[in-house]
């Protein structure tokens, strides 16, 4: 798909999570990020002292987390790469065009307000607000957007593209990276595990969160495209990164590397909603739940690498923001939620 050339100044921003870029900025990256009222959900005069004092007693485990990669977090310049490839697809697509890529993180540098200021200055007359997460989210796509709108005060057309859990290059991308995996497995047996981040259930069936159907919507058609090239597989959708009382969705992925292991199987996990390498794979997937798969005599114990720049994924990427020049407001790219979630945007927009 190509929009029309027409000399247009079109900003697209990249919304993610952002990451500490040494060891000073861990503490405060873990404040930003326990102080997001779409994490803690207490008013501010009770979440912002409980915010410092979960990120100081944080500190030093994350801080060694992080000196696992090498002191910091990977997360910006693998945005950057993406970035960089995304603008040069649409130089070529929109030719008349100045098309711009900018970032924005939330919980560490380029915040927010210092992009917004960018985009200002630009004075673009289009933007296309674009988050790095497939699957919406409360927690993630609806914070960063929120963020936005209540920080941009600069010119331009706005519209958001809340998700994209089907997009086909997305979920080419994903499929080539499991069967790349299994066939590092070869003979032998293995259970690929589709690894999710997970939410509190209550965001669910509480605020009515699309979260949990997106990645399975997902994990379908991932898994379809691997099955159509390779026969049936073996699969299960887990959830990782759970902290806290609440209870999260589940299974954990730790729960599901054990019950492989009690089946005799090894496992291939797959960062099924993650589009960048950063402490929740490189660290979580690589080393912790490495760890734990050979305790439990999981073996082979295979993990595919997030999508990050590979050009199917970026050409997704492009197809978004080509389908979203046409419109306004806030809509999926592809088929967005199957049931009437009471917390997708997109929703909210029909019903206005």
């Amino acid at each position: 798909m190509t929009a029309a050339s027409s000399g247009r100044r079109i900003a697209v921003v990249l919304f993610n999570l952002g990451g500490p870029d040494d060891q000073a900025a861990v503490r405060p990256f873990l404040f930003n990020l326990f102080n997001d009222p779409a994490i803690i959900g207490l008013p501010g005069f009770l979440r912002t002292p409980l915010a410092r004092l979960i990120s100081s007693r944080r500190e030093a485990t994350a801080q060694a987390n992080y000196r696992l990669m090498g002191g910091g977090s990977p997360l910006l310049p693998e945005t950057q790469a993406q970035a960089e490839a995304l603008q040069a697809v649409l130089s070529d697509r929109l030719a008349g065009d100045q098309a711009r890529v900018f970032i924005a993180m939330r919980y560490w540098h380029p915040l927010t307000a210092e992009t917004a200021a960018q985009v200002a200055a630009f004075a673009p007359d289009e933007i296309v607000l674009l988050p790095l997460y497939p699957q919406y989210s409360t927690t993630t796509t609806q914070s960063s957007l929120k963020l936005w709108n209540e920080t941009y005060a600069g010119p331009g057309v706005s519209r958001a593209v809340c998700c994209y859990p089907q997009a086909g290059g997305w979920i080419a991308a994903q499929a080539r990276a499991v069967g790349q995996a299994l066939e590092q497995a070869g003979d032998r047996p293995v259970r690929v595990l589709f690894s999710a981040h997970g939410i509190p259930e209550k965001l669910v069936s509480g605020k009515g969160d699309p979260y949990q159907e997106q990645v399975e919507t997902t994990v379908a058609a991932v898994a379809a495209a691997v099955e159509a090239e390779r026969g049936p597989i073996d699969h299960a959708i887990c959830y990782q990164s759970r902290v806290g009382p609440m209870k999260w969705l589940g299974p954990s992925t730790p729960e599901a590397i054990q019950q492989a292991g009690r089946d005799g199987l090894g496992v291939a996990v797959v960062p099924i909603a993650f589009v960048s390498e950063h402490v929740e794979t490189l660290v979580e997937l690589d080393i912790e739940y490495a760890e734990l798969a050979h305790a439990e005599g999981v073996t082979p114990y295979l993990r595919a690498p997030a999508v990050g720049a590979r050009p199917a994924f970026v050409e997704a990427l492009a197809d978004a923001v080509a389908d979203a020049l046409g419109r306004t407001g806030v809509a999926p790219f592809g088929p967005g939620c199957k049931a009437d979630w009471r917390a997708c945007p997109y929703r909210c927009r029909r019903a206005a």
